[in-house]
């Protein structure tokens, strides 16, 4: 703790610090508000939810290589302080649209503010070396993901408990949350970096220039460059199956399992933010764990042994939550979940560095986030337009027993290799 004091006393780095946990809390506020408003309108509908969390989605498509492109030619700090009061206002607007019962204009918002948030990310991530002296990088990062894993902990738990309780509801978080966007601008506002601010001449210039060249690179081109490097190596075509499979998983979990937890416990997001804590606190156990204990293991294994985990751990949440809906039982069952999940993202994260040479990681990562988030949506809406003839709990428990299946033929080959 001495040492993250050590880089709060940085002015610059602190209004960064207190931006992202303020910002944060809105996210989070945010996810659960629209759920809220969506249980309202359309209780039980799984399809209702895929709709409105592909608008949060296809954003990275559409808009996440022009904004990659301008983020490299923008003063970062005017972009985060911009694109911070945007969305506030945005999300502001929503309100009223949920009086005037209007939901398309309500996607629409929900659309541009991710579209917006696509320009926010990469900024505040590329601008704390411009505030942080080289030795205290490092440190200042630590203390930035930690912020944001505890912040998600807590955020959910706060979130859904305020969009839970019957005078704020759905209405009430929306305002919250633009609030929490207009702070967070205030304070990002404050930061005073060491190069001298552009006017807005050389904004306007370096805007075009960036608009030009964005205009020249689609995401379909962006995908081709990538994608005979992404088939080239065979640890990538086992990257490239591994997030498929993780993706389509999760996919196909992600609006059914709020539902069936919805039809559960008969809440709206109360639960469902009790539950997101303990799978974050899962993930965080299972970093640290496979960091500490997971360094000789062969990381192909370890993506098999989890997946085998976590297929057993979505089976075991399905049945318990379905014939024995007890809350603790349901923390204790998605928190091993987490716990199962986290090391296959390390390794996959690790093995694509260590394979992939440098200059053509940018457009590697490219098609890789392309794949993977296909096939989330894919499955999504796959998943949610089953789950009008199908029950819920078998849906998931196909998810489940997918993992499962899959992981241990692929424990069962690497023994055959290792055999031979």
């Amino acid at each position: 703790m001495a040492r993250f004091r050590d880089v709060l006393k940085n002015r610059n780095f602190l209004f960064l610090w207190l931006g992202q946990v303020i910002s944060n809390f809105g996210d989070r506020l945010n996810q659960m508000a629209l759920v809220a408003l969506i249980y309202q309108r359309t209780p039980g509908s799984a399809m209702a939810l895929a709709k409105l969390i592909s608008f949060t989605i296809i954003p990275v498509f559409l808009i996440g290589p022009i904004a990659g492109v301008w983020v490299d030619r923008l003063d970062k700090r005017k972009v985060m302080v911009i694109s911070d009061i945007l969305r506030g206002i945005l999300v502001f607007l929503i309100p009223l649209f949920i009086m005037a019962n209007q939901i398309l204009p309500i996607y629409l918002i929900v659309f541009l503010v991710f579209s917006i948030s696509r320009f926010f990310i990469p900024s505040k991530m590329a601008i704390i070396p411009d505030l942080v002296s080289k030795d205290k990088l490092l440190l200042a990062n630590t203390l930035s993901d930690t912020t944001h894993m505890i912040g998600n902990v807590v955020g959910l738990v706060v979130a859904g408990v305020i969009v839970n309780i019957r005078y704020i509801g759905a209405i009430g978080g929306f305002y919250i949350d633009a609030a929490s966007f207009f702070a967070s601008a205030i304070l990002l506002g404050l930061i005073i970096q060491g190069a001298r601010d552009r006017g807005a001449r050389e904004d306007i210039i370096e805007t075009t220039k960036a608009f030009e060249n964005s205009l020249r690179r689609s995401i379909l081109e962006e995908v081709r460059e990538g994608i005979r490097h992404l088939v080239t190596y065979s640890d990538m075509r086992f990257i490239v199956a591994a997030f498929f499979l993780l993706m389509a998983g999760i996919g196909t979990v992600s609006c059914v399992v709020i539902v069936f937890i919805q039809d559960a416990f008969g809440t709206a997001t109360r639960d469902l933010g009790f539950l997101g804590m303990w799978l974050v606190a899962g993930l965080f156990l299972g970093t640290l764990a496979y960091g500490r204990f997971g360094q000789r293991m062969s990381k192909r294994t370890v993506v098999y042994a989890s997946f085998i985990a976590s297929g057993l751990s979505i089976v075991l949440f399905t049945l318990a939550v379905r014939h024995y809906p007890n809350i603790a039982v349901a923390w204790t069952l998605v928190a091993l979940l987490g716990i199962s999940l986290s090391p296959i993202m390390i390794s996959m994260n690790t093995l694509t560095h260590e394979v992939i040479a440098e200059e053509m990681r940018g457009r590697v990562f490219s098609s890789l986030e392309a794949v993977i988030h296909l096939a989330f949506l894919a499955f999504m809406f796959l998943a949610a337009y089953l789950s009008k003839y199908i029950g819920r709990m078998w849906i998931l428990i196909a998810a489940g027993v997918c993992f499962f299946v899959c992981g241990l033929v692929g424990i069962v080959r690497e023994g055959k290799k290792k055999a031979t």
